[in-house]
């Protein structure tokens, strides 16, 4: 493998709500690979923000721990520590009030216009607006500015739009970057690498080929912890409308004329404009929420949201359609939960049936082939073919799989495994360089709302609550029904 790396010039990076999780588990190990990568230069600066009273020591100190904790010992230069702690600093602030603003803009300095201000929101989404507020109150905006949002973006399309209008009131849509880490994922980003730098699938990515998509995104732990977040929101808000829907884009899109921000994103938003809608009438037949029971796994989702009443669902499947010309009659089925048998995503494509089989007695053997792109545990692409058993005694048909792990096939450099950087490693970078290609767009963001609102509105309108299923298991019963109707079945969730 070849691996180039392009430095980036030197940026300032404000981490909101820099004393948290993401911050210690993603963000700080993240920009510690990315130096020692020698892609971060040495002058630039990173500013922890947050609540808690510390000084500059005190969050190195914090970082330090980090370090050691996500990051293998190997890579743990003491130089390389020293180096990055002191590119660190820390300013106590208050979002919600104008408690330590001013000495963030002192601490900043007017300094370079020309140089890179990047704002990381890893705060609750009621505090975006507030803050992008008191940035531009503050002095702190600059034409070189950008403004880094996670999800959730709103909680429906209405929010999504307000919130929309808020950030654009201080930045250009140029310089807000709506992230999403399912992106960031080489995976992810391999899919439009097989799709449009390869002649040998594209001809075949359309409804005449195609039987079926599954796209799957399963998860072996439940909601403990963030119960009461989750409880408001719910897998569809939580997963389907973000997540779930940039892979359907991207396995669904049409090539952008070039491999630019808006020419991708232009067509990621023509698919979500596609789908097809769902009434009420459609909602019960096309979608199934579920909801965790106690198991061998632990507790059940009412004992972790806190909530014995709740109805919200912690499992969904749902059968999407795209009314187009390409996807017209091939089905999108989406599926995922908590609590389930196993963790793992996937998109896996599934090709119809050899049109006329001349293996008369081998027909029960033959299937078509299936595409299978790993997310997660062990990224990597699996296609499924038929080929002859090897032996005598006639023609007998059997499976393989041509495997490709990425951590595998990329090799080892000088007899070791190339490490394979975490996806908020390229999309942090991918800020700093005003690359948007593996960003979200505003209008995008509220086209999935418009798509997921009545299906959630039918949800509460039915007054139906999701069905329970087991911890361990592979979901509800009636998911299987949402394939089986159709003569199909899932992938088996493995454990």
């Amino acid at each position: 493998m070849v691996a180039r790396t392009i430095p980036v010039q030197p940026f300032d990076l404000v981490v909101f709500g820099a004393t948290g999780d993401l911050a210690r588990r993603k963000l700080l190990p993240g920009l510690f690979h990315r130096l020692q990568a020698g892609q971060m230069p040495e002058d630039a600066r990173i500013f922890g923000a947050a609540r808690s009273e510390l000084d500059d020591e005190g969050y190195r100190a914090m970082a330090r721990e980090s370090l050691e904790e996500f990051v293998s010992k190997e890579d743990r230069t003491p130089e390389l520590v020293e180096c990055f702690l002191g590119m660190l600093h820390y300013v106590s602030v208050d979002a919600s009030s104008d408690e330590g603003w001013p000495v963030l803009a002192e601490r900043m300095g007017e300094g370079d216009a020309e140089r890179v201000r990047a704002f990381y929101l890893s705060v609750a989404p009621r505090f975006f607006g507030a803050i992008a507020d008191r940035l531009a109150e503050n002095g702190l905006v600059t034409p070189e500015s950008r403004i880094v949002v996670e999800k959730p973006l709103g909680r429906d399309q209405e929010s999504a739009h307000a919130l929309n209008e808020r950030l654009s009131s201080h930045f250009t849509e140029a310089q807000i970057y709506r992230i999403d880490h399912y992106l960031g994922k080489e995976t992810v980003q391999n899919l439009m690498a097989i799709r449009f730098a390869n002649a040998l699938f594209e001809p075949l990515w359309n409804a005449r080929h195609i039987d079926h998509v599954q796209i799957t995104v399963a998860e072996s732990i439940g909601v403990e912890g963030r119960g009461s977040y989750y409880d408001q929101s719910g897998a569809m808000r939580d997963m389907v409308q973000n997540h779930m829907m940039q892979l359907l884009c991207l396995t669904a899109m049409e090539p952008p004329a070039h491999f630019d921000p808006d020419a991708v994103r232009d067509e990621k938003l023509k698919v979500i404009r596609a789908l097809a809608p769902m009434g009420p009438n459609e909602v019960p037949r096309a979608t199934v929420r579920g909801q965790y029971r106690a198991g061998s796994g632990g507790a059940s989702y009412l004992e972790d949201a806190e909530n014995p009443d709740s109805t919200t669902e912690s499992y969904v499947a749902l059968r999407a359609e795209i009314a187009n010309w390409r996807w017209k009659g091939t089905p999108f089925y989406l599926r995922t939960g908590k609590r389930l048998r196993t963790r793992m995503s996937e998109i896996a494509v599934f090709f119809k049936d050899p049109p006329h089989s001349i293996f008369t007695d081998q027909v029960s053997a033959l299937h078509g082939n299936a595409l299978i792109i790993r997310l997660q545990p062990d990224e990597g692409i699996t296609l499924r073919m038929t080929i002859k058993d090897p032996g005598p005694g006639g023609m007998r048909l059997t499976e393989v799989p041509l495997d490709m792990t990425f951590a595998d096939a990329m090799g080892a450099k000088n007899g070791t495994k190339v490490r394979m950087p975490d996806a908020y490693e390229r999309l942090i970078m991918d800020v700093i360089r005003g690359n948007q290609t593996l960003f979200m767009r505003g209008d995008e963001v509220e086209a999935a709302w418009a798509w997921t609102d009545p299906i959630i509105a039918a949800w509460g309108a039915s007054g139906e609550k999701p069905q329970p299923y087991d911890s361990g298991s592979s979901g509800p019963e009636d998911a299987l029904m949402l394939l089986h109707r159709d003569g199909r079945r899932w992938r088996e969730i493995a454990s």
